[in-house]
C-alpha cells in the first residue's frame, strides 16, 4: 500500500476507528487536507466522514510529525472562529531523476512544487557522476537551510532490487555495479529511496495526477527505453526483486535489432526515442539528428523524414501496448515521455495500431502525461514520503 503520501481515492477507501485501521484514517484526513487546504477541522470531519475526536487526534498527530500545521483563524457568522490547517511547506525532499545522459536535481515540497532545479551531465562513470549529483544537492540544500529535509528521492531507468538496494538492471544506463544509495547517503547525511523512473511517475499520478476511481492502470514512459508501472487493484506492483513490468524487453521479432539487453528484437528497439532516432538516420544518413528534441522539432516544421522516423515509431507503440492489455487489462494506459510532445499528431496512429492488434472487447483508455519529468522527480519525492510515513506509523503503534 503507497503509505503516507499517497492519492487516496475516497471512493475506495472504508473508514474505522480501530487501532488496526487508523493508518487508513490517517491517510484520509492527510489527502483530504491535501485536496481542500487550508481546511478547518470541522470542515475535515465532514468531508471524511469521521468523527471530530478522530479527527481532533489525527491532526494533532500530523502536525506532530509536522506533515501538516496550523495557519489562520477563520471569522464565522457566530460561535468559535476555527484554525485552518494545511500541508507544512516547509517539509522538503532533495530528489534526483537519472537518465543515460542527463540527470534532474531538484528540492520539492509536500505540495509537489519545485524550489530549486538543476540539470548536469551523466557519463559512464557512476562515480563521477554520483559525486556532481551530490555536489549539486549539498549546494541546494545551503540555498535552503531554512527548510526541513527529510530525505533523497532517486528516479532511476532501471529495476532496483528490494533486497539489496542496488541497480540491478538498467541497460540503457551502462553503469558498473555500483552503490548509489550508499554514496548518496555518505555524501548528503540523509537516507536515500530509489526506484524505477516508471514506477516514480505512477506513484505521482496516483498523488497529483487524475487517478481517482482508477484501480488498474499501467503507465508507460517512452525515452531512451520503454519502462512500465503497474497499478493492479488499487496497489503498484513489485514483483520479485522489483522486476516487475519490464514490457518494453519482449521481444516483438526474435530477428530483429539487438537490443540492450542483449536480446533481438525487444519493444523498445522499435518503440523508444532511440528507435525513432534510428528510423530517421536509415532514411537520412547523412543529416545527424542526434536528440529525439531535435526530431520533433523537424516534424512540427514538417520534415517528411522525420514524421515518418515518428508515425513508425507511434505504430510500434501501439502494437506493443497490446502485450499489456492482454496481460493486465488496465482499465487505463498512461503514456509519458518524449512522445507526448507530438501527441495530436501521433495519438490517432498509436491508437489506430493498438486497435489492430488488440483483442476482443474493450481496449483500455490512453492517456497521455504531459509532465514526465515533473512526474519523476515528485515520484521520486513521494519514495522518502512513504519511509517516513511508515516509520512515523510504526513508532507510533
Amino acid at each position: 500500500m503507497i503509505r503516507g503520501m499517497r492519492r487516496v481515492d475516497l471512493a475506495y477507501v472504508r473508514l474505522a476507528s480501530s487501532e488496526i485501521a487508523r493508518d487508513i484514517n490517517r491517510d484520509v484526513v492527510l489527502e483530504v487536507i491535501r485536496a481542500n487546504q487550508p481546511v478547518s477541522r470541522a470542515e475535515l470531519s465532514r468531508l471524511s466522514g469521521l468523527q471530530p475526536s478522530t479527527i481532533s487526534l489525527i491532526v494533532n498527530q500530523l502536525i506532530e510529525e509536522r506533515w501538516v500545521r496550523e495557519g489562520a483563524t477563520t471569522r464565522l457568522p457566530r460561535g468559535r472562529r476555527p484554525t485552518m490547517v494545511g500541508l507544512n511547506d516547509d517539509l522538503v525532499m532533495l530528489v534526483a531523476d537519472i537518465r543515460p545522459k542527463l540527470a534532474t536535481v531538484a528540492i520539492v515540497d509536500l505540495n509537489g512544487r519545485f524550489l530549486s532545479r538543476a540539470q548536469l551531465p551523466v557519463t559512464s562513470d557512476p562515480e563521477k557522476t554520483i559525486a556532481r549529483i551530490v555536489e549539486s544537492m549539498l549546494r541546494m540544500k545551503a540555498n535552503h537551510a531554512q527548510r526541513s529535509f527529510e530525505g533523497v528521492g532517486i528516479a532511476l531507468p532501471g529495476r532496483v532490487d528490494s533486497a539489496t538496494q542496488r541497480l540491478r538492471f538498467a541497460p540503457n544506463l551502462g553503469w558498473p555495479d555500483f552503490d548509489i544509495k550508499g554514496t548518496i547517503e555518505k555524501g548528503t547525511g540523509m537516507a536515500v529511496e530509489m526506484d524505477n523512473a516508471a514506477n516514480a511517475c505512477l506513484l505521482a499520478e496516483t498523488w497529483f495526477g487524475r487517478m481517482d476511481g482508477v484501480r488498474n492502470a499501467v503507465l508507460v514512459t517512452i525515452s531512451e527505453g520503454v519502462g512500465t508501472g503497474i497499478l493492479s487493484n488499487g496497489q503498484i506492483i513489485y514483483g520479485d526483486h522489483n522486476m516487475a513490468g519490464e514490457f518494453g524487453h519482449v521481444p516483438l521479432d526474435m530477428n530483429g535489432p539487438v537490443c540492450g539487453c542483449g536480446a533481438r528484437g525487444c519493444w523498445e528497439v522499435y518503440a523508444s526515442s532511440r528507435a525513432a532516432l534510428r528510423f530517421y538516420a536509415e532514411s537520412k544518413p547523412k543529416v545527424p539528428v542526434r536528440t529525439i528534441e531535435d526530431l520533433l522539432r523537424l516534424a512540427g516544421e514538417e520534415d517528411a523524414a522525420a514524421i515518418a522516423a515518428l508515425t513508425r515509431q507511434a505504430e510500434y507503440v501501439g502494437k506493443g501496448l497490446r502485450l499489456i492489455s492482454a496481460t493486465l487489462a488496465p482499465e487505463v494506459i498512461l503514456i509519458a515521455g518524449d512522445i507526448v510532445g507530438a501527441w495530436a499528431r501521433l495519438a490517432p496512429i498509436i491508437e489506430k495500431a493498438f486497435a489492430e492488434s488488440a483483442l476482443a472487447g474493450v481496449r483500455p483508455k490512453l492517456v497521455p502525461t504531459h509532465e514526465a519529468e515533473v512526474a519523476r522527480l515528485r515520484g521520486a519525492a513521494i519514495l522518502v514520503l512513504q519511509r517516513r510515513s511508515s516509520m512515523a506509523s510504526t513508532v507510533d503503534r
